[in-house]
């Protein structure tokens, strides 16, 4: 049976009695194998060729079909990863962005704050200086109309008699234990201050006791004070040796003594 094909048909296919060929010819034999599986015809010639190229090109385009519609359904698959990974990193940049724009406006709110703190802070500063300054300007008129009176050593007199009763008032002048004590209220260099002082009769205060000194420290820490009036000389000045001080009588300075009063003003006459 050279040249001959055995072509098989499947079960429920019709098979007339008079089959053709593509030529017009019948068919010479039919032969049937396993009825209840397949038919099968012996064939030869051209009409099998063109059977069989029709099969292949059959074959090929299925095959084509299934390469093409797996390499979709992979672009798909890789696109819908690709999508899902996106839409994750754009969530996750969103929140970030949220929690950065809250983050924001926190410290805007906070700046808000700091900034209206500090506003009130300056006012309350600019009302207490505006104070500050009224009050020593009435008490720089108190102390002048006081003075312009002849009254501001009676009141001196009077503020301290409650502190050391042994003072007594006399022409302006404290006395204590046998000498004079003179305060002043201006401001003067330590030279003014002794010259002033020389010219009625006295000199700065000398220090010659630890009572003497606590009386003066008295003086100073409350009753001068109250006046605003700072520290004040006392009568302390250098001595030829660095280092040392001496009274303006000469003496030295004893230990023992604080050295902190040489600032401004007190007057001290012997009796």
């Amino acid at each position: 049976m050279d040249g001959q094909v055995l072509v098989c048909h499947l079960p429920g296919e019709e098979m007339a009695a008079d089959a053709l060929w593509e030529d017009g010819r019948p068919v010479e034999a039919v032969f049937q194998v396993f009825s209840h599986l397949t038919l099968c015809l012996w064939c030869s010639g051209s009409d099998c060729v063109k059977n069989r190229n029709s099969r292949a090109a059959a074959v090929w385009l299925v095959l084509l079909c299934v390469l093409l519609l797996t390499a979709i359904i992979v672009l798909c698959v890789h696109i819908h990863t690709k999508n899902t990974n996106y839409t994750e990193e754009k969530d996750q940049l969103l929140t970030k962005i949220n929690n950065l724009t809250e983050e924001r406006d926190q410290l805007l709110t906070k700046n808000i704050n700091l900034t209206n703190e500090r506003d009130g802070l300056l006012i309350k500063n600019d009302n207490l200086t505006k104070q500050r300054e009224q009050f020593n300007q009435e008490i720089n008129e108190l102390v002048k109309s006081l003075h312009e009176t002849g009254n501001l050593e009676l009141y001196q007199y009077t503020i301290t008699r409650n502190i050391v009763p042994e003072l007594l008032f006399t022409d302006g002048w404290l006395y204590y234990k046998f000498s004079l004590y003179f305060i002043s209220y201006e401001r003067k260099s330590w030279t003014e201050s002794r010259r002033f002082c020389t010219e009625k009769g006295a000199d700065l205060i000398i220090i010659n006791s630890r009572e003497e000194q606590v009386m003066s420290k008295t003086l100073i820490q409350n009753i001068l004070f109250f006046f605003n009036y700072g520290a004040f000389w006392i009568g302390l000045t250098g001595s030829d040796v660095e280092g040392r001080w001496k009274w303006v009588d000469g003496s030295t300075l004893t230990s023992g003594f604080d050295t902190y009063y040489n600032f401004k003003w007190i007057c001290e006459r012997k009796t």
